[in-house]
């Protein structure tokens, strides 16, 4: 017979092992991304920036599952290292738009090895990798 109260504990939290090893992720790729100095949070904003050039901050709000309040000290932070440019729309004032710099452009090369690095301490095949990635985004939906 199981104890109702079986469900409250934490091993039996999807919750928690998905906390726990995004902080781990996270945490293995601070040291390379300290050479480029940047956040993890700048990282992947950076990601989307290299990838679109272009784009408004709830677009990019809506790629990284972030809210304008936390996106908006990380655009101020790449602003201001010259990576991006912020401007408001010439159509609708209210409407912030984020454009990569050519300077944000450059560091694209010397970030082109972290994903390389990363596999190298996650212990999954290809496969595993893309099943786990599918299974996050099943539950991102």
């Amino acid at each position: 017979m199981t104890d109702r109260y079986d469900v409250l504990k934490l091993e039996n939290q999807l919750c928690f092992p998905l906390y726990a090893c995004s902080k781990e992720i996270v945490k293995r790729y601070k040291p390379y991304l300290d050479e480029l100095d940047l956040t993890y949070t700048q990282y992947i904003t950076m990601l989307v920036l290299w990838e679109h050039k272009q784009m408004n901050v709830k677009e990019l709000g809506n790629y990284l599952f972030l809210d304008s309040g936390t996106l908006t000290p990380v655009l101020k932070k790449l602003e201001q290292k010259g990576w991006i440019e912020r401007s408001r729309s010439i159509e609708d004032e209210r409407v912030l738009n984020v454009t990569l710099t050519k300077s944000g452009e450059m560091l694209k090369e010397k970030a082109i090895q972290i994903p390389e690095k990363l596999c190298t301490c996650v212990k999954l095949t290809p496969e595993e990798s893309r099943q786990l990635y599918n299974l996050l985004y099943k539950i991102l939906e």
